[in-house]
């Protein structure tokens, strides 16, 4: 499957630390999560530790075991803590 992407949506400190709030990103069949979050942090060493980032697939928080297909919409945020 050549030319399959997802579409990679950073938010707030994630974005800033990349440099861009999206961006397509290749994937040959399909991945998870944890798999994305290693390959995050290889691209962009400043996001380690990646495994640390939070996932939503389709507007869907997921588990770093969830799949991941071409097509999909991920978005990558950091933990959010409350009080």
């Amino acid at each position: 499957m050549n030319g399959a992407t997802i579409d990679l949506l950073y938010f707030a400190r994630v974005a800033e630390l990349v440099g861009k709030r999206a961006e397509a990103w290749p994937l040959d069949g399909e991945s998870t999560g944890a798999q994305l979050l290693a390959a995050l942090g290889a691209r962009y060493p400043q996001l380690e530790p990646a495994s640390r980032l939070k996932l939503a697939i389709n507007q869907t928080h997921a588990k770093p075991s969830a799949t991941i297909r071409a097509g999909d919409e991920v978005a990558v945020f950091e933990p959010v803590t409350g009080g």
